[in-house]
């Protein structure tokens, strides 16, 4: 008695055909992928200056004393405050032209976080109602903030049947500070700016 053994494997034509279907299936859902990947950019910009204005708002009510947020259009010397500024600075004094520094308790402007927009939203746009925000030692603001984050790489925001989903950054006067989107419409969502 002989037994006949069986190769297993692959053929060619197999190994072609799933490499064919798997081609048209990333094809597909290619479009998703980058719509996707720009709108991480807007959220990690959003997620990003909520933490450092929640930062500056902890730092203010810790030393009982002003911090500022400060939205800065570089993060070198010759840094001014700008209400399109993509980077941030927390500090206890105007940054201007002293954001290269590092942060100090001890050096003028007495910078105590900062970060830019290359970290993970270099496509994230910002537009705000003003250039920083000041935090008093009882964690109240000095006015009131709303910034807006959009990707303008991405396309219009969905507000405007656009594919991103653009947020708002809103800080109120009592100091509270939350991230909402403003196409929401449902005036019960708690996402409606």
């Amino acid at each position: 008695m002989r037994r006949r053994l069986r190769v297993r494997g692959f053929t060619l034509i197999e190994l072609l055909i799933t490499v064919t279907v798997l081609g048209i299936v990333l094809m597909l859902g290619l479009p998703n992928i980058s719509a996707w990947l720009q709108n991480t950019q807007i959220r990690n910009s959003a997620d990003a200056m909520v933490a450092g204005l929640q930062f500056a708002r902890a730092e203010a009510l810790r030393r009982n004393r002003p911090v500022r947020f400060n939205l800065v259009d570089t993060l070198d010397a010759s840094c001014s405050l700008a209400a399109a500024g993509p980077h941030w600075v927390v500090s206890m004094a105007d940054p201007s032209s002293k954001c290269d520094v590092d942060a100090s308790d001890a050096v003028d402007p007495f910078i105590l976080q900062k970060r830019s927009s290359q970290e993970g939203s270099q496509n994230a746009a910002i537009g705000a109602s003003g250039s920083s925000v000041n935090f008093n030692g009882l964690g109240s603001a000095a006015g009131s903030l709303t910034i807006g984050v959009s990707n303008p790489n991405g396309g219009a925001c969905q507000s405007a049947a656009g594919p991103m989903r653009c947020l708002q950054v809103v800080v109120s006067a009592s100091g509270s500070v939350r991230m909402c989107d403003p196409a929401v419409a449902d005036a019960t969502d708690p996402r409606k700016c």
